[in-house]
């Protein structure tokens, strides 16, 4: 029994790195991101972005955590856009903000990033886009499918922690 445990460890780890590191077939239509884009690269522009990013994520992160494909992500985020946007609007509002919000779900170009230890090469992906005032500032990003979204607060981009669903799946796994 503790080998077959070892081997289901393993063989997801395997089926992690390969899908994401684009070793295979990775499509990038397996990816969904998230941008949030900030009014202005004015400080306080950027630290309301990290204010609307947590309560984004907060909201959004127990409605796909348990999707198993884009398209299910992808849907869900469009059924519930109206609501993302009020919940940016009631941050911009609660911290002084004139602007709102304006959130969409678009395929569009993005460059070569780095998220962590993986690269996304520069082509169209599927992303929840929200656009705060103007969204000409510069913006936070993740990948929400798969749920590579990071928890915790990012203090001057130092202390960033990933949250990974496989990892709670194999702790789950073995008890822990």
């Amino acid at each position: 029994m503790k080998i077959i445990k070892v081997l289901i460890v393993i063989i997801l780890c395997v089926m992690s790195s390969l899908s994401i590191t684009g070793c295979g077939s990775t499509n990038n239509k397996d990816f969904v991101r998230i941008h949030i884009r900030a009014n202005s690269n004015e400080s306080v522009d950027q630290n309301i972005k990290l204010v609307v990013r947590d309560a984004v994520v907060d909201y959004i992160t127990p409605l796909i955590v348990d999707c198993t494909n884009s398209h299910d992500v992808i849907r869900i985020l469009d059924d519930n856009l109206d609501i993302i946007e009020k919940i940016a609007d009631g941050v911009l509002l609660n911290g002084g903000f004139e602007y709102r919000s304006h959130a969409k779900i678009t395929n569009e170009y993005f460059p070569t990033r780095e998220y962590g230890k993986y690269i996304f090469p520069a082509d169209y992906y599927d992303a929840l886009i929200v656009n705060l005032g103007s969204g000409n500032g510069n913006n936070w990003w993740c990948v929400a499918y798969p749920p590579l979204c990071f928890v915790g607060n990012d203090v001057g981009g130092n202390q960033v922690k990933y949250k990974s669903k496989i990892m709670e799946l194999i702790n789950k796994f073995f008890g822990r």
